[in-house]
């Protein structure tokens, strides 16, 4: 069956309330981790994580740093008004030129009592540093479809937009976590090794890792490679379309280095692991980007970008993992590129063809959810017993709970072909 006619309504489960995790443990690396493999669940703690793990693996972490991207204003009426950035708008180009601007910057948001922001009415909030003192403005400029258009500007007009953000702004926790973020927020809803500001939500599966951690993984010879990609606010989008094909996947900018690009098709041949959805969506779609720069190395930098259909509509013959990603460095070369930074859509859904992961390490994701179909895809229709497991044994769920770890049978221990 085509994705487009999949229907949501299959992919749900029913997740109560206190199976959610609202603070994360203690310690990053004492979650709870389930072991799926060959039709076997195990339940194992995260540190365990190397034993799990092939020796020489490569694992693939997204090094994404989340942003302070929720602003509070308050109306000089005495009311609150949220103002949630998602994404700068598409005039800027990539997310890491935007959050450099001076100034002033446009920015696509999400507003918690739209209703009260008046038009033509300037929110002001101002912040006092031991060097200076700063005031950002925000002005409302269109209403879109499923987002608003915001002027930001600020004085000093010399500090850049990141930096206001962290001055002004809050770590935005996801919504399912029902409280207000605490000053721990800051520093556990980052991975130890967040280093590239761009996202509004972390990626959750890399929060178990630990330098103690890292150690253990090396031992056995098994060791990180980074590359990039910012979580947007569509991570949390519900499928609200009866089937699939009516759902919009939200575009999200990835950023790769060409040494990494070298180092995954130099070890294709190697089991390799993506900490997490988005590692594994950048590392597929790389696979799709190359299959298009194949056939016409003259391509245009846009038309690279994955859509969200791209895998399950292309009519080219098979190409391997090594011809694809050969292809995409060769198309680099020709434009003298060092990274890659691009957009990806890409939908991984039952049917998908995996070409690039031997294995997922994960946390447990919402009913309804894209990621959820993701899961499917890795392991078929078992992920009903796996979750449902989860939800016997006192697993914790979504962003600060536990762990998961899948293994992609299919490509495992052979050649990634096709």
């Amino acid at each position: 069956m085509h994705p487009r006619n999949i229907s949501i309504l299959n992919y749900t489960y029913h997740l109560p309330d206190d199976r959610i995790a609202p603070h994360p443990l203690a310690d990053r690396d004492a979650s709870k981790l389930l072991v799926y493999r060959d039709g076997i669940i195990s339940d194992q703690n995260f540190h365990q994580l190397a034993d799990f793990l092939p020796a020489n693996s490569l694992l693939f972490f997204n090094n994404t740093r989340v942003m302070e991207a929720r602003i509070i204003f308050q109306k000089p009426s005495g009311g609150f008004i949220e103002v949630f950035c998602l994404e700068p708008h598409e005039s800027l180009g990539t997310i890491s030129k935007a959050l450099h601007q001076k100034k002033s910057v446009l920015w696509k948001c999400l507003i918690g009592g739209a209703s009260k922001w008046k038009k033509g009415m300037i929110l002001e909030k101002k912040a006092e540093s031991a060097e200076s003192s700063l005031c950002l403005q925000a002005k409302l400029l269109e209403k879109k479809s499923d987002h608003f258009i915001i002027e930001f500007s600020w004085k000093p007009s010399e500090i850049d937009f990141v930096n206001v953000l962290h001055l002004i702004g809050a770590i935005p926790l996801p919504p399912y976590i029902k409280r207000k973020p605490s000053a721990d927020d800051s520093e556990r809803y980052q991975t130890i090794y967040a280093d590239q500001q761009g996202s509004v939500a972390a990626p959750t599966a890399g929060l178990h890792f630990t330098d103690s951690l890292f150690s253990k993984l090396a031992s056995k010879n098994i060791h990180p490679e980074f590359l990039t990609l910012h979580v947007g606010a569509g991570t949390f989008k519900p499928v609200k379309a009866e089937r699939m094909e009516g759902h919009d996947m939200h575009p999200e900018y990835i950023d790769v280095s060409r040494s990494t690009i070298e180092k995954l098709v130099a070890s294709l041949d190697q089991p390799i692991f993506a900490v997490g959805t988005t590692s594994l969506r950048t590392l597929e779609s790389l696979y799709w980007m190359g299959t298009k720069t194949l056939p016409n190395p003259a391509i245009d930098f846009d038309d690279v970008a994955v859509q969200q259909w791209d895998p399950y509509e292309q009519t080219s013959k098979e190409i391997s993992a090594s011809e694809s990603i050969n292809a995409l460095l060769h198309w680099m070369s020709l434009r003298k590129m060092e990274r890659i930074l691009t957009k990806t859509k890409l939908l991984i859904a039952p049917g998908y063809p995996f070409r690039i992961i031997d294995g997922l390490i994960t946390n447990f994701h919402q009913p309804q959810s894209t990621l959820l179909l993701l899961v499917s895809a890795l392991i078929g229709d078992e992920w009903k017993k796996v979750y449902q497991y989860a939800l016997e044994n006192e697993f914790r769920f979504l962003s600060y709970g536990d762990g998961c770890l899948f293994f992609n049978n299919e490509f495992f221990s052979g050649p990634k072909m096709s």
